[in-house]
């Protein structure tokens, strides 16, 4: 059993295929900052090697509405957990920079939150996320 956990919460208003392009870029969050997480790669039985996937799992939730998302927010902040955000505008974005610069347009309370990324200690994200259910 591992110590910490690793969350994410997707609005389930959001198309299919933004649902999934939130999720890949809130796990690639994760990754990227806590490089003590990745695993070995993949090797096959012919002896090709793959990509290695991170030691531990990702559960994802659903949030129903943006009124969900940043009562979530709220409390994962609360308890210093760490957060990786997508909002609703980066659906518009192209680039790196067009992130950053449409991100520091608003505070955290003006995100149109559509995802949450959250690691931290067990109990801790479990209070963060209390009452979510499973994306289906």
């Amino acid at each position: 059993m591992h110590e910490n956990k690793i969350v994410i919460i997707v609005r389930d208003d959001l198309k299919t295929w933004q649902k999934l392009n939130v999720t890949a870029f809130l796990a690639s969050a994760v990754a990227i900052e806590f490089p003590e997480l990745h695993g070995r790669q993949l090797v096959t039985a012919s002896g090709n090697t793959y990509l290695p996937f991170l030691k531990q799992p990702m559960l994802v939730y659903k949030a129903d509405d943006l009124n969900q998302m940043q009562r979530i927010f709220k409390r994962a902040k609360e308890r210093e957990l760490k957060i990786g955000i997508y909002s609703a505008h980066l659906f518009d974005t192209m680039t790196e920079q067009d992130n950053l610069d449409e991100t520091a347009r608003y505070t955290d309370d003006e995100q149109d939150l559509v995802g949450l990324v959250i690691y931290g200690e067990n109990k801790k994200v479990n209070k963060a996320i209390d009452g979510l259910k499973f994306h289906d």
